[in-house]
């Protein structure tokens, strides 16, 4: 059966389709630039990579495209083989804990999220409908960023401000990543040869997220209400102190919006270094003792270690630590640093190991005597969503 997942953005468009239930990949490709000058794509293929210019003026041309290059490239002799679409639908709130057929009522709902997801919720939506055109007898499946958090207790969920705030406006903390740490999670519970183990994933990329993961299901993640909370990010500042926002609103006289924008674009790694959200920037200066540099990298990783502390208590203990994302998969720097901050906890790495382990490569990183194994495992949170949507179609 061809599955075909789908993360559509406000510019942009990532596909991959799938032979299932085998989980083998066909073709893959980014569309990049939607609606912007110099639209681009690029497909993968046998082992190729094609890139090609096109004028990719909204979404439908994407998919269009995408249809045409499947049969060009002779993945599918027509549409009828394509069985299911699986999308990245960003924020399902507290409706949806898991991944679900998408009709009328889903759609109702995610755009009544909208204002919990501005820039997420609508591009996701633009694609539902989009394929739903293009591929009208496929059977389309919504896979939710927040539904693996949805196993939180409240204690974990809510925040300590006026209960109606929650009843009334939906404020609570939602999580994010909530795929990849899905993913993540049950492949470490594989690796352990275990189904009941205390797991922490560390999903650090240029957004970053941290869960605690308990038998296979979230009891705490980092992010909150929305995506800039939890831990020190590219661009994002993670935890701060309230009150930082109307103080400087009044010296500066800058609007709610103009600081949101900050806190959101212009703060974490780029706002302590001055230099870059790129964490490999970031790693080129700190080569130089840039100061701002070092800085930045410290703030990140006294983040992450605070969370993974918090929840090595929260848990119980910890079966195994696992780093994933494009900085937890690729940066032996990042996660040396990380661990060496464990030491306390007994979590010690395995320096050749750890320098070995990138680039798409999974395996162990710790120490033969260390108190818990650490492992890097590249995320996929594209065959999650394959996988929800062919198990969703067979179970029709």
């Amino acid at each position: 059966m061809k599955i075909l997942s789908v993360n559509a953005g406000s510019s942009s468009l990532k596909f991959q389709l799938y032979e299932m239930p085998e989980e083998k990949v066909l073709i893959s490709g980014t569309f990049e630039r939607i609606g912007i000058d110099n639209g681009i794509y690029t497909i993968k293929i046998n082992g190729e990579k094609i890139k090609k210019d096109a004028n990719l003026t909204n979404h439908s041309v994407c998919v269009d495209i995408l249809i045409k290059e499947l049969i060009n490239y002779k993945v599918i002799k027509n549409l009828d083989e394509i069985k299911g679409v699986g999308h990245r639908l960003v924020h399902g709130g507290d409706r949806y804990n898991k991944s679900v057929i998408i009709d009328d009522e889903v759609i109702k709902n995610v755009k009544e999220l909208i204002p919990l997801a501005p820039l997420h919720n609508p591009a996701n939506l633009i694609g539902v409908e989009a394929f739903k055109k293009a591929v009208p007898k496929a059977i389309q499946v919504g896979c939710f960023d927040t539904a693996f958090h949805q196993t939180m207790d409240e204690d974990n969920y809510l925040y300590a401000v006026p209960y109606e705030w929650y009843t009334k406006y939906g404020v609570r903390k939602y999580g994010f990543h909530g795929m990849s740490h899905k993913y993540v999670s049950s492949r470490a519970a594989e690796l352990l040869g275990r189904k009941f183990c205390n797991i922490i994933v560390c999903h650090l990329g240029s957004g970053g997220s941290i869960s605690a993961v308990r038998d296979g299901k979230c009891i705490d993640t980092s992010m909150g209400f929305t995506p800039n909370a939890g831990i020190v990010m590219g661009s994002r500042c993670g935890d701060i102190d309230y009150s930082i926002i109307p103080y400087i609103m009044k010296v500066t006289k800058m609007t709610l919006e103009e600081v949101d924008t900050i806190l959101n674009k212009k703060s974490g790694m780029y706002g302590i270094s001055g230099i870059s959200s790129d964490f490999r920037d970031i790693e080129a200066k700190i080569s130089e003792r840039d100061h701002r540099a070092i800085l930045a990298h410290h703030l990140f990783v006294d983040s992450v270690v605070d969370y993974i502390a918090r929840y090595y208590v929260e848990l119980g203990g910890c079966d195994c630590l696992c780093f994933t994302a494009g900085v937890g998969e690729n940066s032996p720097h990042v996660r040396r640093m990380i661990i060496d901050r464990l030491s306390a906890l007994g979590i010690k790495i395995n320096r050749q190991l750890n320098e070995e382990m990138r680039f798409g490569k999974e395996g162990l990183i710790s120490a033969s005597n260390s108190s818990v194994p650490v492992y890097v495992i590249p995320t996929d949170e594209e065959v999650m969503i394959a996988r929800d949507t062919y198990s969703l179609i067979n179970n029709k």
